[in-house]
């Protein structure tokens, strides 16, 4: 698979991308106030959280143009408080190395007007600003579907010197979307079911992805919970008859009604393809009532808390975006073979990570070194068969 890294402000390269050009997009912005990378211009240090909103606004409208009609937008967030900003930032400092070397903001004259009150009706200091669901909440306003809040449980998190609050050990990925109806891929990334759970429930239309034909025509067929007794007969019937995987995965795309399935299955057209019903059809027949045996998972649907703990780089100062929260949000978002977009590419995770799922990606950098460093990682991580431009 090939990855491109393009360099520049994001609000300046998103317009040469064409139109749905892209799968799915997976990125963490700036946070508001947090680093000083030694750009002018660059986003994240605002005058205001509503300046700040409105150029987040301006990003992700770009992106929502180059995204695919069932394309999906995942975005991680942290948040600030009023009055602290520039305790918790970072300028990025010239150099032997200007990428990775960091100190507070409030350190540096240059910024040491903005390390006061952030100042903004209706903020106290000490406030929460919630900059996360503003995000969210203006984002929906300007046209996004907001499908859902995922809360990324951090269970090492930065430690924190706060005596009168908890320490924060959470932030949020939210999943948006361009239309109603959208490319998501749950079987993609189902969880295991506890020993506790009812393992008993349909799940008719499951199987979400491409092709049927997906390597399976020779395997064997197996119901998702063998042990119980109507699951070994249609088993039985299922190896008599010849089914295979493909003949099961036709079953679960169309599900129990044959209706309205193929809508995120298969083309995205709403209906069923020819192939799809036939093998469907083929098995039935032959199972009678027991297909629906073939519709019970040992997994289950995969939950909104995901915990996921923060991993150094070694050549950042900061923890980078862990592969692990990027991993379900690629499988599930984008087809294999399709094209997934970072407009804030840092040190090229959601490439690398992209790469490894056999999925095209597009990442953009504002700074050249930060590029330079992903070009390494992701090349390194690919080996003779990467493509990184």
């Amino acid at each position: 698979m090939s990855v491109r890294i393009l360099e520049g402000d994001c609000r300046a390269m998103l317009a040469d991308l064409a139109d749905g050009s892209v799968n799915c997009c997976v990125t963490s912005p700036p946070y508001f106030g947090l680093r000083d990378y030694g750009v002018d211009g660059q986003i994240g240090l605002e005058d205001t959280p509503d300046a700040f909103i409105a150029e987040m606004v301006s990003v992700f409208r770009e992106v929502r143009r180059v995204l695919r009609d069932d394309g999906t937008l995942w975005i991680n967030l942290g948040d600030s408080y009023a009055g602290s900003w520039g305790a918790q930032g970072h300028r990025i400092t010239e150099g032997d190395d200007p990428s990775w070397h960091g100190s507070q903001i409030k350190n540096h004259p240059k910024r040491a007007s903005r390390t006061g009150t952030i100042r903004q009706e209706g903020l106290k200091p000490k406030d929460l600003i919630g900059i996360p669901w503003m995000v969210a909440f203006a984002l929906r306003a300007d046209g996004w579907y907001l499908r859902q809040d995922i809360i990324w449980h951090k269970p090492n998190p930065m430690p924190e010197s706060v005596t009168d609050r908890c320490t924060k050990a959470h932030e949020y990925l939210f999943l948006l979307t361009k239309s109603q109806r959208y490319y998501f891929n749950a079987e993609a990334i189902a969880e295991e079911r506890t020993s506790d759970e009812d393992s008993s429930t349909f799940r008719g239309g499951a199987y979400v992805g491409g092709a049927i034909d997906n390597g399976t025509m020779g395997k064997r067929a197996v119901p998702g919970n063998v042990k119980r007794p109507q699951a070994q007969r249609a088993a039985q019937l299922a190896e008599q008859h010849g089914l295979t995987d493909a003949h099961i995965a036709a079953i679960r795309s169309v599900g129990i009604t044959d209706a309205g399935k193929a809508r995120v299955t298969q083309d995205g057209t709403g209906k069923n393809d020819p192939v799809v019903q036939a093998l469907a059809d083929e098995a039935k027949a032959v199972l009678g009532g027991y297909y629906r045996e073939f519709l019970i998972s040992a997994k289950r649907n995969k939950r909104s808390v995901w915990t996921v703990a923060t991993q150094p780089f070694k050549e950042a100062h900061f923890a980078t975006f862990p592969p692990e929260l990027i991993d379900p949000c690629i499988k599930a978002g984008c087809p294999v073979g399709g094209t997934v977009l970072d407009p804030f590419g840092g040190a090229g995770t959601t490439g690398l990570v992209a790469d490894r799922l056999q999925r095209n990606a597009i990442l953009i950098e504002l700074n050249p070194a930060y590029a330079d460093i992903a070009r390494r990682r992701i090349a390194a991580d690919a080996g003779l068969f990467g493509a990184v431009a």
